[in-house]
């Protein structure tokens, strides 16, 4: 796999910077630390501007290229998660009950070994701009971030971003035009009825048989009012009621996650939410309270950037070493909002065996670190090139 030579030279350090931030998670819009680090290894770079503080604890850092030309954008998010690690590292997070499970440690430093090259190099038109984002776990911090006018603020013309992938092979991309990653909404419902002794359930109004018949029926969106074709996913994932074997509840609640790709498809799966609870809710005699959370939209890929960044990954790859429509993931993403914003792709990069993401054992490997460097550092000499 051909890593720039340059980027190869520093490709321990980068080995040194993952580790720190993986021995120093932090959470959601709280990356101040973080964001610390990351500024310090840019002024040693010796890039151009830092704007910091933006979305809380997110920061840009502009690099200037040779001569006019439009302004790049590359995205890296910097948050943790809530999960006691379990790996085993000596560098494991220091901080309990947080961890780098989802390797934003790992997507900081790619982009951070790509500042140094261009900072160095300059082999560009124009300008990137550096997207250091915090919360993307919880909180949105992609969409703050453009609500905050980064895109206009900093005249960014396209956005790049990258996501590790365990267990795809080490260094292979996968993207697609169009649809890449699901939208995701989130459905909390209360079920209050009458609660009762067990041996008399003929006093009560019973929430757990209303509750189990809602979660029955839901599923029913996905087998008879959805085209076979179309994608959705909608997964009821807690159900909470009760304290004894002998006692029907008062109430319980549970809850659920959505994920659809098209705007009709979504309104159709929040409409028929609402219409199969309140009509089970009717049925059996109990009150519900519905709270439909709408959260990130699709990840939808420029196909025309998608397809571009699919060559420049090939320099780094190989051509069998890229996917370049892959099938779409029902996972979500809030690099969404930016691609909203700005034409532009976002992909993945296979960092070979290993636990999956969110899991206590997951571990970014260090050897990904160069290769996505590289592509963004080729991504900008080939979007904003020099003139010969």
């Amino acid at each position: 796999m051909p890593v720039v030579n340059r980027i190869a030279d520093y490709a321990e350090e980068m080995t040194a910077w993952r580790r720190h931030l993986h021995r120093h998670p932090e959470l959601r819009f709280d990356c101040q630390n973080t964001a610390a680090f990351i500024a310090e290894r840019l002024r040693a770079f010796g890039v151009d501007e830092i704007h910091e503080g933006i979305a809380t604890s997110g920061l840009v850092a502009i690099i200037e290229g040779q001569g006019e030309g439009p302004t790049i954008g590359l995205r890296a998010d910097m948050d943790a998660l809530p999960i006691e690690e379990l790996t085993g590292a000596d560098y494991a997070s220091t901080v309990p009950g947080r961890m780098h499970a989802c390797g934003h440690d790992g997507h900081v430093t790619m982009l951070l070994g790509a500042a140094r090259y261009l900072a160095e190099t300059r082999r560009f038109a124009g300008r990137v701009a550096l997207l250091f984002q915090p919360a993307e776990e919880d909180g949105g911090g992609g969409e703050v971030m453009v609500r905050e006018g980064v895109m206009d603020r900093f005249g960014i013309s396209q956005v790049y971003g990258i996501h590790n992938a365990p267990n795809v092979p080490l260094g292979r991309f996968v993207t697609a035009p169009g649809p890449l990653m699901a939208a995701v909404d989130t459905a909390t419902v209360r079920v209050i009825g009458k609660g009762g002794h067990g041996a008399t359930p003929h006093e009560t109004v019973d929430p757990v048989v209303a509750i189990v018949g809602m979660v029955s029926a839901l599923q029913t969106i996905i087998s008879r009012n959805l085209y076979t074709l179309d994608d959705l996913v909608l997964s009821v994932t807690q159900i909470h009621t009760g304290s004894a074997s002998n006692i029907i509840p008062e109430d319980g609640w549970f809850c659920a996650t959505i994920r659809t790709f098209t705007p009709e498809v979504r309104d159709l799966v929040r409409r028929r939410f609402h219409e199969i609870v309140e009509g089970h809710a009717a049925a059996y005699g109990v009150r519900v309270e519905i709270d439909y959370e709408l959260g990130y939209p699709p990840t939808v890929n420029d196909p025309a950037k998608a397809g571009f960044a699919a060559e420049v990954a090939a320099e780094i790859a190989g051509e069998a070493g890229v996917e370049a429509n892959a099938n779409r993931e029902m996972g979500s993403e809030d690099f969404a909002y930016m691609l909203e914003a700005r034409p532009g792709a976002y992909l993945f990069l296979g960092t070979g065996p290993g636990a999956g993401l969110h899991h206590p054992a997951y571990d970014f490997n260090d050897a990904a670190s160069p290769l996505g460097a590289s592509f963004f550092a080729r991504l900008v000499e080939r979007a904003q090139p020099l003139e010969a």
